[in-house]
């Protein structure tokens, strides 16, 4: 989940410089490790593509949390990854920590951890956010689709190169499934190219 041109902030202000993007594809793997919060394949991403909407507000108290996740665009940095969640935890600064884990190849496999801090980018909805494992390197992370309960979320990038559908709980039943994908397809993701995510029963 990053942009194309993260920027790159000096010590002193009003100076941002871009990273070059084959050196921010490079980095994303470690940025982003096995959860949300990224090295894609080809992808519809081109200036046809309308632009990608988040949902209207979120109220990141609610979204904190962990979160298991479901489905995902396949991923060099998660490759192996099995029980993937992603745990975040609101700061007093109104920033929030994360933490990603997933088992290698199987749910009794070593546990691979990596930990960052994500920040609100667009203040009136909460939905569109930043979020960093190597600072200063930052990636988009926007909310596109979330449950009125906060049971589910989607998280997407502008690009449709990154994707992934979230869930309280490590299972999600098929109706509530069927009925995301609908709305990704109408956003312009290409849905076959998800890959379920092995969580515990």
């Amino acid at each position: 989940m990053i942009s194309a041109e993260p920027t790159i902030a000096e010590p002193s202000p009003g100076r941002v410089y871009r990273a070059p993007v084959a050196v921010v594809k490079h980095l994303l793997g470690v940025m982003c490790a096995y959860a949300v919060t990224g090295c894609a394949t080809s992808s519809p991403s081109g200036p046809a593509l309308p632009p990608l909407q988040t949902v209207p507000s979120v109220e990141l108290s609610r979204y904190v949390g962990t979160w298991y996740e479901i489905a995902s665009y396949p991923q060099s940095f998660q490759r192996g990854c099995t029980g993937t969640t992603a745990t975040y935890t609101l700061r007093k600064d109104g920033n929030v920590d994360v933490v990603n884990r997933c088992r290698k190849d199987t749910l009794d496999g070593r546990l691979k951890s990596a930990r960052g801090r994500a920040r609100v980018v667009d203040p009136q909805s909460n939905a569109e956010l930043e979020v960093s494992f190597f600072r200063p390197f930052w990636g988009d992370y926007w909310i596109i689709d979330l449950a009125d309960d906060y049971d589910y979320a989607v998280v997407g990038h502008p690009s449709r190169d990154y994707l992934w559908i979230l869930s309280r709980s490590p299972a999600m039943d098929a109706s509530t499934y069927e009925a995301i994908l609908g709305r990704l397809e109408a956003q312009s993701y290409e849905t076959d190219r998800l890959r379920r995510t092995l969580q515990p029963a």
